[in-house]
């Protein structure tokens, strides 16, 4: 159907010190998401803030990290949660989506916890993934649980800047990462259990004629499908295809420009660019805790 893309391969750019691996046996998140695996670390939501450090998630383990543009390694906060997404507000909090807790904020010069949002019309979230902001502070995210096509009971949200929560797509098979076009007319819906990114056209009010904008296939294990998802200026995305270990790049009519093959495992769970060079991306391997780096060439 389409050209075959440019291939590419990662190179590995950061890597979780010993000293910070954990013991998985009997890990409650391990046992609903990889098979009660035994795992060490579950790296996620890649992003970056003012300073240029990068901050990751440690679902299984209630952590984040920060990470020094020198890789340095610092332990942010340990908590009785499981954080999977991260964004930062204009104000300089942290944003988190959490697994078990919905929408948290994270102070970090008091390194203080607090909730934003649990529940919506009386009923906690199934389980908070990814979330992103639009420039007039509305904040979107998806909420998955363990929907999929067995039961497509995700969703997706906007909280507005004035605090009011609206349900914008019902029926979502584990919607999971977001990113919004640079108009922000359009957002796009990484949606795991449908191996698919959706595209949801937003209107005043809500949203309008969503679809599918990439179909993808393959992928091995329960997780396996688009997790993270970025957009750049001109409304290329790139998408972290988890349990193919690799990263896709479709430019804005979905059409494939480059594979970027993981250098370590299959678990491409997170991606971001970063600020510093466009051209750069930066992705979380959950499988064997490292962050991996690739740079694309001009198209």
């Amino acid at each position: 159907m389409y050209s075959t893309p440019l291939s590419l391969t990662t190179d590995t750019h950061f890597e979780l010190p010993s000293f910070l691996h954990e013991a998985g046996a009997d890990n409650p998140w391990s046992h609903a998401n990889v098979g009660g695996r035994d795992i060490h670390s579950f790296l996620d939501g890649p992003c970056f803030d003012g300073g240029g450090n990068l901050w990751l998630t440690d679902a299984p383990f209630g952590r984040i990290f920060r990470v020094t543009p020198t890789g340095e390694w610092d332990l942010i906060t340990k908590y009785d949660g499981w954080p999977s997404g991260l964004v930062f507000h204009t104000d300089g909090r942290l944003f988190i989506a959490d697994q078990r807790h919905g929408i948290l904020q994270f102070d970090v010069s008091l390194r203080k916890l607090a909730p934003v949002l649990t529940h919506y019309v009386g009923q906690r979230f199934l389980g908070v993934s990814h979330l992103t902001f639009a420039s007039n502070g509305d904040l979107y995210f998806s909420d998955a649980g363990q929907t999929g096509l067995h039961a497509a009971d995700g969703a997706l949200y906007r909280m507005k800047a004035n605090g009011e929560l609206q349900r914008l797509v019902d029926g979502v098979p584990r919607p999971s990462g977001l990113g919004l076009s640079a108009n922000e007319e359009l957002l796009l819906m990484a949606v795991a259990g449908d191996n698919a990114v959706w595209r949801v056209p937003l209107v005043e009010g809500g949203v309008s004629k969503v679809g599918r904008y990439i179909q993808l296939s393959g992928g091995w294990g329960a997780n396996a499908g688009p997790g993270g998802i970025a957009l750049d200026s001109d409304d290329n995305v790139y998408v972290a295809h988890q349990g193919m270990g690799c990263v896709w790049m479709f430019d804005k009519r979905g059409e494939p420009k480059y594979r970027v093959d993981s250098s370590r495992g299959d678990s491409t769970t997170g991606i971001t660019i970063d600020p510093s060079d466009p051209r750069t991306i930066l992705v979380t391997e959950a499988q064997t805790g490292v962050v991996l780096k690739a740079s694309l060439p001009m198209y």
